[in-house]
This record gives structure tokens, sequence and C-alpha cells, in this order.
């Protein structure tokens, strides 16, 4: 991924630019060597702020503390995304009685908590020709967590794998 550099004072290409003073007021269309000396006067820098226009928009700022605040922005938007996080259950055709009860209170407990589950049946061999068997289990892992949550993505095949995804229910008080 590319990012696009922002280009300032001699790095401009363009002859002439339209010029947008420190305080935001318009001081027209100018060439380049007069927007340069004006920065120089101010002793700032001139900015290329949108280069697809003609002719380009420069700004007259203080390049560093631009480039700063910039920074920071990214950092603030950073902290508030919110991070979603999975957890995965994975079963066998052949996962006895208890072992499934033990999972489904893994899945119980990730819902509880607010995390999203992803429960998977892994087939081997000839047990891929009886996938009835992987959503039966499909079906009984979402009827005995249909208080805590709601299945999100039905019983799908993926390969010799088959997935369900399992979000919490909305409005629910977590422990």
């Amino acid at each position: 991924m590319r990012r696009e550099e922002v280009r300032i004072n001699r790095y401009i290409r363009a002859k002439t630019v339209r010029l947008i003073g420190p305080e935001g007021d318009q001081l027209g269309i100018l060439p380049i060597e007069e927007a340069l000396r004006l920065g120089g006067e101010y002793e700032l820098d001139l900015v290329e702020v949108s280069s697809r226009s003609d002719p380009p928009v420069c700004r007259l700022m203080d390049y560093g503390k631009f480039k700063y605040q910039q920074q920071k922005k990214a950092h603030e938007a950073k902290k508030k995304q919110a991070v979603v996080h999975v957890k995965e259950v994975k079963l066998r055709p052949k996962t006895d009685e208890h072992d499934l009860q033990f999972k489904i209170k893994h899945i119980e407990r990730f819902l509880k908590e607010g995390l999203k589950s992803k429960v998977t049946v892994i087939f081997r061999g000839r047990e891929l020709s009886h996938p009835e068997i992987g959503k039966r289990m499909l079906a009984r892992v979402s009827e005995e967590v249909k208080e805590w949550g709601v299945v999100e993505i039905g019983p799908k095949f993926e390969g010799r794998t088959m997935v369900m995804m399992l979000s919490p229910r909305p409005g629910q008080k977590t422990d």
C-alpha cells in the first residue's frame, strides 16, 4: 500500500498555485516563486493540500506541527477502534457426549463475555460422506446456547470443515 506523500516547498512541481494563507484566507493564484517567497516571509512551509485541482491548492503552514497533529489524530482513531475477538471451538463428528457438553460450556462462557464464537466441525476421511452428522451437531450447539447467543452465519461447508458463527445476544448483560 503506497501512502500518498505531501509535497512541500521546492518539491511542488506546478508553475502556479492557488495559495491559502496561514489564517485560512485566500491569497489568490500566484507563481510558485512568489508563493515560496511569501512562505519565507511568514517563516512557514508551502504545503500542497490538493494536487488534483488546476492549479494545485497550497497552504502556508508549519509542516512539522501539521505532521505531528496528523499522527496524533491517527493514534486517537486507532485507540477508539473496536477490536472484535473471535474464539474458535473445534469439534469432530465422533466427538463424545461429555466432550460436546464441555465445549458447549466454553462457547456459553465466550458469549457471556461478549465474544463471538466460531464453531468448526472437522471431517476426516470417510466422515466427509456424512455431512448431516456435522449439521446435527451444529444445530444442537446453536439450540443449547440460544439463551446467550444468536447464529450469525449458519452452518456451511468450507473444504473439509463445516463452520458456524455465533455472536452474543444483543442487549444481554455480561458477567
